[in-house]
């Protein structure tokens, strides 16, 4: 019967996303836009209708502007400056004498430059604030990773030679299915595997469902299923590499472990591999994820060195090595151009860039600026429990930070090996890994990802927390009003993640519940 109600969850879940991204399209809403009359701040409401496109933000839309460059163009540059617009209008200034004048021929000359950037990347369904400039060539780029993009257009590829679809002729038959195979199916692989782990780790039929229930339709993933995203996939890489971690501890937890001694012979040793691609795979999808994957590496190693080093290793060299071969494919060099976001020459640092710096004195507005705006105290206060807040927006994970430091206080003695016994490593690795992790980011952060329903920088977290989560639920199902207090906070939960199904590039619903109350915001 268990397995039944597993079954019929995932069938809910993957049935509403794939709802959802059958009728994806960015929606205008009102409330987020502004007509001439009113004052800067928002965006203006388009004068006639703009193009159907199932693409939301500048997220995904410069992550789809390359994969349509790279099957329609072969390049993966996506826009372009005339250099010769440059020359002639840097000439026309060096001949002003008067500063007056040689403000108006500025002021001219840098429209003209930016009005002669053209490209998929400034079309509609495409524009984005998410690009770079290359400073010799004058070519814009993405600015996200390549190796996504390089993967999807894949799959578009496939799609373009069978079906003869394009994103030019048929955006949404392409997105949409597109979407279904790399966040869908994915998704529904992630909850079986998890229901699994529940069968074995919890000791309570109601902490089980619960925890399942909290996995489909309250956290971060569920509203990030309908656009295309390195956080989505960087969350099930790291449900896959824990999976095959589990794996191999469990064999050497059973009686014929002295197999893998010799030498990780048949699954065994496919779980290495498997482990080794999908943690490399969750870093190339999230840098952060480095220290995950580091605390699978230190774990293998201590209890296998033989398969860690002839199989997880290699196996995430490969992938790491395509990641940077794609970058270097891509822009000419080996060092990701996110690397450089400052300095002068920086690919960001360009005229009208939404990135540029503020010159001494301006202020920007918008979330982008926040740091214009607020302290880091403010910033780290939010980040945990504020507009968006990792607690406060998702506030089950309470339960999974009881779990983790109570797991990692008692090590061994609280969770030791039996069929329903949570692997004693998990909850210390858990917590070591967000520590870092958030820790990172409180440091080197400041704008909280921009437009998003949450905190979507720690969305990869989401399979240790949940794991993480099952002791401290097992313990509240043994009472009433434990389970009150659980389903109060797995509502709130709920709430966040369904706040903006149509579009998860949106203000969390703390955010707008702040501005309603009369805070200024950005």
């Amino acid at each position: 019967m268990t397995r039944s109600i597993y079954t019929l969850i995932i069938v809910v879940a993957v049935g509403a996303a794939c709802g959802r991204i059958l009728c994806a399209q960015l929606v205008l809403e009102p409330g987020q836009h502004r007509d001439e009359t009113e004052p800067p701040g928002k965006r203006l409401w388009p004068k006639k209708v703009p193009k159907p496109m199932p693409t939301f933000s500048s997220n995904d839309r410069s992550r789809w502007a390359t994969v349509r460059a790279l099957v329609e163009n072969g390049t993966y540059v996506v826009g372009q400056r005339d250099p010769a617009i440059y020359r002639a209008s840097a000439i026309a200034l060096v001949g002003q004498l008067d500063p007056m004048r040689a403000a108006t021929v500025a002021h001219a000359g840098f429209q003209a430059r930016v009005g002669s950037s053209t490209g998929m990347i400034f079309e509609d369904g495409y524009q984005s604030v998410d690009k770079v400039l290359h400073p010799e060539t004058l070519a814009f780029y993405s600015s996200k990773p390549p190796l996504l993009a390089t993967l999807i257009a894949g799959l578009y590829w496939v799609l373009h030679t069978l079906l003869g679809w394009t994103l030019s002729t048929h955006p949404n038959a392409v997105v949409r299915t597109i979407l279904i195979l790399v966040n869908v199916l994915p998704f529904a692989l992630y909850l079986h595997l998890l229901a699994g782990w529940l069968e074995r780790w919890s000791t309570e039929p109601w902490a089980r469902l619960f925890v399942f229930v909290s996995a489909a339709f309250a956290t971060l993933v569920s509203p990030f299923l309908i656009t295309l995203s390195n956080h989505t996939l960087a969350t099930f890489a790291v449900l896959f590499a824990l999976h095959a971690v589990v794996r191999i501890w469990e064999a050497k937890q059973s009686s014929d472990a002295w197999e893998l001694q010799r030498w990780p012979r048949g699954p065994q040793g496919y779980w290495f591999a498997i482990a080794g691609v999908s943690a490399s795979f969750a870093v190339t999808m999230e840098m952060p994820a480095l220290a995950f994957a580091g605390c699978v590496a230190a774990l293998l190693l201590v209890w296998y060195p033989c398969g860690t080093l002839l199989l997880f290793v290699p196996a995430a060299t490969v992938l790491a090595a395509v990641f940077f071969l794609t970058n270097y494919l891509a822009v000419g060099q080996w060092r990701p151009v996110q690397s450089e976001f400052e300095g002068a020459d920086s690919w960001y640092q360009y005229e009208a860039s939404h990135w540029r710096k503020p010159i001494e004195g301006e202020i920007r507005t918008g979330i982008d600026w926040a740091r214009q705006h607020e302290t880091r105290a403010w910033y780290a206060f939010h980040v945990l429990l504020g507009h968006h807040g990792w607690f406060s927006l998702t506030p089950i994970w309470l339960l999974a930070l009881a779990g983790m430091v109570r797991g990692s206080l008692a090590l061994r003695a609280a969770y030791p090996w039996e069929p329903r016994g949570l692997p004693w490593f998990i909850p210390p690795m858990a917590l070591l890994v967000s520590a870092v992790v958030i820790g990172f980011y409180l440091l080197k952060t400041d704008n909280y990802g921009g437009f998003t329903v949450g905190l979507r920088w720690l969305m990869w977290l989401t399979p240790l927390w949940l794991v993480c989560m099952i002791p401290a639920a097992d313990r509240l199902a043994s009472s009433r009003a434990g389970r009150g207090f659980a389903y109060v906070l797995l509502a709130a939960s709920i709430v966040s993640a369904n706040y903006s199904l149509w579009n998860p590039w949106r203000h969390p619903w703390l955010y707008d519940f702040m501005m309603a109350l009369g805070w200024p915001g950005y």
